[in-house]
């Protein structure tokens, strides 16, 4: 299928579109601020053994029952076993928890069985938003320094911008709805970083390919004809995840929601990034044929051929 759209024609919208995401973006992050699960803000997990499987939502609602909200609950190992993570703002005496918690999940079942309760530190929960915030930021110096390499330094600046970008607006959307944002959440925005920058090296390889292909035509109408010969395979590759995504927000369980909306808003973002904003980006910096030129090698020889 052959497409014929004036990409860049649009760009100033473009730019003005992801101006105000940005923005409203860190606004919600200083006036919200993030939503963090246990993994980050600390709490207690209890970890409970039945003699056969048990589901999920019967015990979140035995533990409503008894005004426990906000209670994150996985299964540990196997159907019959779960964990139980209460947050730290929880309104229960931290001595009486315990008793409480066994006392409603034994109304229900009779056969729950405390095996252990763990305290989890907010320190620990604080060094990981550190390590996280070093993995993202090490994850793009990384980038940067591979497709300034593999392209130029033009693109390189280019992709690290419009993967910026994807981050910031992904967590600014949970920032927002206020959803909670825990070590899945931070696992997917990763997730997103490796999909967005996979489509970004694609359009790039295509464009560098035109750039030295195309004797005419300039730099605007080599990038617009470069997005559109990538844009069958950019729709097909989207489509297919959005439906796996989907799925998995639907049919996965309350455990990956989070998960899985990250992933949804970080492909939709991402796709609409490595049209817009690295490829206007690189185009905003000036690339030209030049850049892309490889250097010129001299031939071992040529010099004493040149005085003969």
């Amino acid at each position: 299928m052959k497409f014929e759209i004036p990409f860049l024609k649009f760009k100033n919208i473009a730019v003005v579109f992801s101006a105000l995401l940005l923005l409203g973006s860190v606004a919600s992050f200083f006036t919200k601020g993030l939503n963090l699960g246990l993994d980050f803000s600390g709490g207690t997990m209890i970890q409970v053994k039945y003699d056969s499987p048990v589901e999920i939502e019967n015990v979140r609602t035995a533990l409503e029952k008894a005004n426990i909200n906000n209670a994150v609950i996985q299964f540990f190992g196997s159907s019959s076993e779960i964990t139980i993570r209460l947050p730290n703002n929880i309104e229960i005496d931290n001595k009486d928890l315990d008793n409480i918690v066994m006392s409603a999940l034994l109304e229900t079942r009779d056969d729950a069985v405390k095996v252990r309760r763990a305290f989890l530190d907010s320190t620990l929960g604080e060094e990981l938003q550190e390590e996280g915030l070093t993995a993202l930021v090490v994850a793009l110096f990384c980038i940067m320094v591979y497709v300034a390499i593999r392209f130029e330094w033009k693109f390189a600046v280019g992709s690290v911008a419009a993967l910026a970008h994807d981050v910031i607006i992904v967590a600014g959307f949970f920032s927002f709805t206020q959803i909670e944002f825990d070590l899945t959440v931070l696992a997917a925005i990763l997730a997103v970083i490796g999909y967005s920058l996979n489509d970004t090296i694609v359009v790039y390889d295509r464009i560098r390919e035109n750039f030295l292909r195309l004797r005419n035509g300039t730099p605007i109408e080599i990038m617009d004809r470069s997005l559109n010969q990538t844009l069958t395979r950019t729709l097909i590759t989207s489509f297919t995840t959005l439906l796996v995504l989907i799925a998995l927000f639907i049919f996965g369980g309350e455990l990956i929601h989070a998960f899985s909306i990250a992933l949804l808003a970080g492909v939709l973002i991402g796709t609409y990034s490595s049209i817009y904003v690295a490829s206007a980006a690189a185009l905003a910096l000036g690339v030209t044929k030049e850049d892309l030129m490889p250097p010129e090698v001299d031939k071992e020889g040529a010099d004493q051929e040149a005085l003969m």
